[in-house]
């Protein structure tokens, strides 16, 4: 990006995030609380085999969709990311929308991990007000992003390395207690598969039931997009970071769920009231204990509030990052596209703080209900953002075709295609309308339930059209597409 005072009037933003720190980005980014907390309702609900085979699909899904992204992102990288290709590859209202429902998406989540904060150190301090931990963290995560790209890439460098460790070190405890090496895995094997209504509980009903938290346990491992127009060599980086994409899904989340459901029963009581009331109750910490780790409860909430505090951070700076390349584009107003020296969007930051304050209502209607009601809207914006990013490389790829260019040219490409991007799409698309389906088969339909659920579907649709109508634009044709001669 070239730098001009007479047309910004402040600095560019600065390509500081090294290989290392993109690395830990996207595994940051796909290991949270979904992993360390979710991970046991996933089980008790659809059982160890519906939770398994869950998370293999949707690792599946999410890994053509970071292929489909690494390509675009390769090829393009700008901060904007997907609501860029949006815009240029398939219609600009439909980018417009794409940016401010993910802008929406990440400030919701960071105040979704805030209120999960206070839950966290409930356990250590009980008698202290929750507002006052989620002020406090706001204030570090706010601090973090303030001062430079740098400084976020090297907190979340540390942040997602402790939980890498947290994970291997838990796979290879579950291993030596299955294995009789240590105790604790005297009741441990198959025959967890085979009580009750086992392996798959709840039918396929269940699964998709359960889609959901999993897909929103995966969230954030789009950020290496985002991160693409502030990574010093893109095009080698971001496809080196694609390409770990599915082994740290096999490790991270398919193993980890293998060996809880081999250690813990789905219907153990503990594992069964593991939610948002008491998220010290990890799967995680019910492992160790086993092992005769005691101190686990303790180390296990740390790690939790340390992805707590990583999901924070990554929301800040994806949300700050896009209401910043929309303000720069037109699509929001000029204020937000302002830099400071060092290439920091603070404008944009200050305004994504405010909404992250959403989490102060926890205090006045209650945790689980402010939760659980933010959760699921994040949720469903995430999704919408996958379903772009799957629509965008088609077309992408499409037009790059059909205008005479060969793929041995883009710096990476996205294997099985068309049928990745495609395969995705469905999917997604599919856990996305049939999210909360048995809301719409009960004699009285719970208003409530799907206003929470699908509230995400309508403002998207309505924001997108409304932008249509107004700027009366239409879907880019594939001989009309612009593609950059040279790669920055």
């Amino acid at each position: 990006m070239v730098k001009d005072k007479k047309t910004t009037e402040q600095p560019a933003l600065r390509r500081e995030l090294k290989a290392r720190h993109l690395t830990m980005i996207a595994i940051g980014g796909s290991i949270g609380t979904g992993l360390f907390v979710a991970s046991g309702a996933t089980i008790s609900q659809a059982g160890p085999g519906g939770a398994l085979l869950s998370y293999v699909l949707i690792g599946l899904m999410v890994y053509f969709l970071m292929t489909s992204l690494g390509e675009l992102a390769a090829f393009m990288p700008v901060t904007g990311s997907f609501a860029t290709y949006g815009a240029n590859y398939v219609e600009e209202g439909f980018g417009f929308a794409l940016g401010w429902n993910y802008w929406y998406n990440w400030a919701v989540t960071i105040a979704v991990d805030l209120v999960a904060s206070q839950l966290v150190m409930t356990w250590w301090f009980p008698d202290t007000p929750g507002w006052i931990w989620s002020a406090l963290f706001m204030g570090v995560i706010f601090l973090l992003n303030y001062i430079s790209v740098k400084g976020f890439g090297e907190a979340e460098y540390w942040f997602s390395l402790i939980k890498v460790v947290t994970v291997i070190i838990f796979i290879a405890v579950g291993v030596l207690m299955i294995a009789g090496i240590l105790r604790g895995g005297e009741n441990a094997g198959w025959h967890n598969w085979q009580i009750g209504d086992a392996p798959f509980s709840g039918g396929f009903s269940a699964m998709i039931g359960v889609a959901m938290i999993v897909g929103f346990s995966f969230q954030g491992t789009e950020l290496i997009g985002i991160a693409a127009g502030e990574s010093e060599d893109p095009a080698k980086n971001i496809p080196r970071a694609v390409r770990q994409v599915f082994w740290r899904i096999l490790l991270f989340y398919v193993l980890a769920i293998l060996v809880i459901s081999l250690l813990i029963p789905y219907t153990d009581p503990r594992l069964l009231r593991n939610d948002v009331k008491d998220i010290s109750v990890s799967p995680f910490t019910l492992v160790f204990e086993h092992a005769g780790l005691l101190s686990a409860a303790a180390v296990m909430n740390a790690v939790i509030l340390t992805a707590v505090l990583s999901a924070g951070n990554s929301g800040m700076y994806a949300s700050t990052r896009m209401l910043f390349t929309l303000a720069r584009e037109g699509k929001a107003p000029r204020i937000f596209g302002k830099l400071s020296k060092g290439g920091v969007p603070r404008n944009a930051l200050y305004a994504t703080t405010v909404v992250a304050g959403l989490c102060f209502l926890s205090s006045m209607f209650g945790n689980q209900t402010v939760y659980l009601w933010l959760l699921n809207t994040s949720g469903m914006t995430g999704f919408i953002a996958w379903l772009g990013i799957a629509i965008s490389h088609y077309r992408f790829r499409r037009g790059y075709i059909a205008q005479g260019h060969s793929i041995a040219e883009l710096p990476y490409r996205s294997g099985l295609f068309p049928l990745g991007p495609i395969f995705a799409f469905i999917l997604c698309l599919t856990i996305t309308l049939g999210q909360n389906y048995q809301a719409f088969l009960q004699d009285r339909i719970d208003w409530y339930s799907v206003a929470a659920t699908y509230i995400g579907l309508p403002l998207f649709l309505i924001i997108w059209l409304g932008y249509r109508l107004t700027k009366k634009t239409r879907f880019v044709k594939y001989s009309e597409m612009v593609f950059p001669s040279s790669n920055r």
